[in-house]
């Protein structure tokens, strides 16, 4: 069923005065009679181990889920859940930082799972036209939530919202001293594969930061060799001025 989806990734360590924090989780594996691609990009902040962990245990814990095949979306949910409360019971070992995912499980070639928490973003390419298949999750729009659960979303210090004048994302795994005010919960989004799929891309907000969706999938639309894409759309985002960590993974089905 892969022998014509292929997929590479790239990554690209960014600017800031600390070691990368990003980590890419990109294979097919085989189960009982079907076929999966498991992709995902895991963007940590101020934490090498957690979004570590999660490149190690979050497939397994949503495979292990007994009503994946069946209810892919409810075992995902319930998968996001269980690895967080086990990150925030082991955060003496794994520390006080946190991080995003963005996760896409393809399953037989047909039927793509996507789930994320934070801004590290899905996008299909059908017929040339981008699709946003994740949803950011901004402090400032979820400013509501965070209030209804004690916390307050503050400009200050900075130039972007940030949960407790911290955090600029909304939704994460790990953060235990936020977590009060902070949600794990994922959205979820299914998309059926069909012969106008042309390709999928994951990537860190080190991409989103500087080019919209259509103009990535632009970039790399006419590159067939999916590593080869991957390496060009993070090149596209350093030319743009990208200082963040950035990665990328990128699935072609023609």
């Amino acid at each position: 069923m892969s022998k014509h989806i292929t997929h590479g990734y790239h990554m690209v360590e960014g600017k800031s005065h600390h070691t990368m924090e990003d980590y890419v989780f990109a294979q097919f594996k085989q189960v009982d009679d079907n076929e999966l691609g498991l992709f995902a990009i895991f963007d940590g902040h101020l934490s090498h181990e957690i979004p570590d962990y999660l490149r190690s245990h979050l497939f397994n814990n949503i495979l292990n889920e007994p009503n994946f095949w069946v209810e892919p979306e409810s075992a995902i949910r319930r998968a996001y859940r269980i690895t967080d409360s086990t990150i925030l019971d082991k955060a003496t070992d794994l520390g006080k930082g946190g991080s995003t995912a963005v996760t896409a499980i393809l399953i037989n070639g047909q039927k793509l799972v996507v789930a994320n928490v934070g801004d590290s973003r899905a996008v299909i390419c059908k017929n040339g036209v981008a699709k946003q298949l994740s949803i950011d999750h901004e402090p400032g729009r979820e400013r509501k939530i965070i209030e209804d659960r004690g916390g307050f979303v503050s400009n200050f210090p900075g130039d972007v919202p940030r949960v407790d004048g911290q955090l600029a994302v909304a939704r994460a795994f790990g953060d235990k001293s936020l977590k009060m005010h902070l949600s794990s919960e994922p959205d979820v989004m299914v998309e059926l594969i069909d012969d106008d799929t042309e390709l999928l891309i994951l990537a860190s907000d080190g991409v989103w930061k500087v080019l919209s969706n259509q103009e990535a999938a632009d970039c790399i639309k006419s590159i067939k060799d999916a590593r080869s894409a991957a390496k060009h759309l993070n090149e596209q985002a350093l030319a743009k001025g990208s200082t963040d960590d950035i990665s990328c993974v990128v699935v072609r089905f023609q």
